[in-house]
């Protein structure tokens, strides 16, 4: 093969051997209408398979979907090559650092496999329309933005015509953490989104200050409150650097004992370390195992051969190596793929701020700087400024006051990519 031209390698007979030897025959778990060989092999042709993300788990997963025989796949990705991305993302070399992913990725894979064609687009996913996404058979995401996914999710669901069965495009999702990860298969309108299970997600570690300066529930306040105000108050211009453990100690002392003041447990200095860094940590090793999962569940629907995910799977690598799979219900109130009103119990003691400060921190709901509208009323504006001014007033208000008991309210933010409609009751 050495010597071999690009044409000749692309011909190679014996090039999809191992993908051949489970396509040529079926299996226990095969659908009895499947039909072998020539037909199932046909995906080498006709399937247009679209990635989002270039960076440690797409990389695996364009070089697997290449080695699978996908040979017409597009990719997306808005960032450019790090440094410190050489030493997991493998398809890129030190000559490619401040180049877009997207199109070194595309390239190494061109020239690796023959016979492959893979469209890069370098820029966000937003940029593109339903038309854009229409065109591909499935799509697979290894992304680290639960925004973008988000989107991506929310977009797919709302493409899907009854009358029209290609407009159904499955979602498959990868994520990794650490020695954690998960892939998923989410069939838009049939089975739960994305956006369905946002309360499996870890808490978030931003806050608003007015909640951590005044009135903090949760240790990660009192980390919030040690690192954004104490630290600039007491140590001036000096920068933080959170790398040094005698500066997460300092903040880690200053927050355990203002969690102790409001009686508040679960301050550590692994936590604080975690809030202030902000910290993903990415292993290859991880990011190889989810995106062979992904590919796996990508070449059952396409080919038949055997049934795939029902729909969720999970690996933790910390203690070992313990796998699980299991069947995500929808939730009926899911504002994406549900259709039920989401329903909020407050407190008629809540003010407006208040009950802003309860959205940001649900799980399930993944908002920030929400703005709040009840029929045409406005009772709160995030933007423009001049809106924001008009309607601030109302932030020391009681809710009760300005939104009827039963009313239904219209939350929107720049973080949602669709309107959440909710109903309030009072307890």
């Amino acid at each position: 093969m050495a010597t071999a031209t690009v044409a000749q390698a692309a011909d190679w007979p014996g090039r999809y051997h191992h993908v051949d030897q489970v396509l040529e025959q079926p299996g226990p778990r095969t659908d009895e209408a499947w039909m072998p060989g020539a037909p199932a092999k046909s995906f080498r042709e006709n399937i247009k398979i679209l990635v989002i993300g270039a960076g440690g788990l797409g990389c695996e997963i364009l070089a697997n979907l290449a080695l699978m025989g996908f040979k017409d796949i597009h990719v997306i990705d808005m960032d450019t090559i790090d440094v410190s991305n050489l030493n997991r993302q493998f398809l890129f070399r030190p000559s490619d650092v401040g180049r877009p992913k997207a199109i070194a990725a595309a390239e190494f894979i061109m020239k690796r496999v023959p016979g492959v064609t893979v469209t890069p687009y370098h820029g966000k996913i937003q940029d593109k329309g339903t038309d854009y996404y229409m065109q591909f058979t499935l799509v697979i995401c290894g992304l680290d933005s639960v925004e973008a996914r988000r989107w991506i999710n929310a977009t797919l669901v709302d493409m899907v015509d009854e009358e029209n069965q290609d407009s159904l495009k499955p979602l498959i999702d990868g994520g990794t953490e650490g020695f954690r990860g998960q892939a998923r298969v989410i069939l838009p309108t049939i089975t739960s989104c994305y956006e369905c299970s946002l309360d499996m997600l870890n808490k978030q570690t931003a806050f608003p200050i007015c909640t951590i300066a005044n009135t903090p529930r949760l240790p990660e306040h009192c980390i919030e409150w040690a690192s954004v105000l104490e630290w600039p108050r007491v140590r001036g211009d000096e920068k933080m650097d959170t790398d040094n453990p005698d500066h997460i100690t300092w903040l880690y002392n200053l927050a355990a004992a203002r969690a102790k003041d409001f009686k508040i447990e679960g301050v550590t200095w692994a936590l604080t370390q975690g809030v202030v860094k902000n910290i993903i940590p990415a292993i290859a090793s991880t990011n190889a195992i989810i995106a062979a999962s992904c590919c796996n569940e990508a070449f059952k629907i396409v080919t038949s051969c055997a049934p795939y995910l029902d729909n969720y799977f999970m690996m933790i690598g910390t203690d070992g190596v313990y796998s699980y799979t299991f069947q995500h219900e929808k939730r009926p109130e899911c504002p994406v793929c549900g259709g039920e009103l989401l329903d909020i119990s407050v407190p008629r003691s809540w003010t407006v701020e208040r009950f802003i400060e309860s959205l940001i921190e649900r799980q399930d709901i993944q908002v920030k700087k929400p703005s709040l509208m009840s029929g045409a009323k406005q009772i709160y504006f995030q933007a423009p400024p001049q809106l924001e001014a008009a309607t601030r007033p109302n932030l020391e208000k009681l809710l009760s006051d300005l939104v009827a008991d039963g009313s239904e309210m219209t939350v929107t933010a720049t973080t949602l990519p669709f309107n959440l409609n909710v109903r309030i009751t009072y307890i």
